[in-house]
């Protein structure tokens, strides 16, 4: 194999290696997200149940502030979901990168 060869082959192999490590990020974040998803799901019941709550007994002092701490919660995770989403995707266009590198290494056309 000639030096050219040799270079090329390295070249497929590290954008290889690189595209596998980001398809591992993507995997982590997007279970990262499923589980920030389910942790809202179960913050946003606490704020139906306390509405509910408050609606049925009134709007005692600790209630309301149950209310708001879920609320907090709440956006919290949401703003989360939203930074995870934008990792993901920001990762997905670097993929699409390497995948087109790769096929152009490979003799392809994108």
């Amino acid at each position: 194999m000639s030096g050219s060869g040799k270079g090329q082959a390295a070249a497929f192999a590290a954008l290889a290696t690189r595209r596998l490590a980001l398809v591992a990020n993507v995997s982590a974040l997007t279970a990262e997200a499923l589980r920030l998803s389910q942790k809202l799901s179960g913050i946003e019941m606490d704020v139906l149940r306390l509405q509910l709550e408050i609606g049925r007994a009134g709007a005692g002092i600790q209630l309301v502030q149950e209310l708001h701490d879920a609320e907090e919660n709440a956006a919290a995770a949401r703003e989360a979901c939203m930074k995870g989403e934008g990792r993901i995707e920001a990762i997905e266009i670097e993929i699409a990168d390497i995948d087109r590198a790769l096929a152009k290494s490979n003799g392809e056309q994108p």
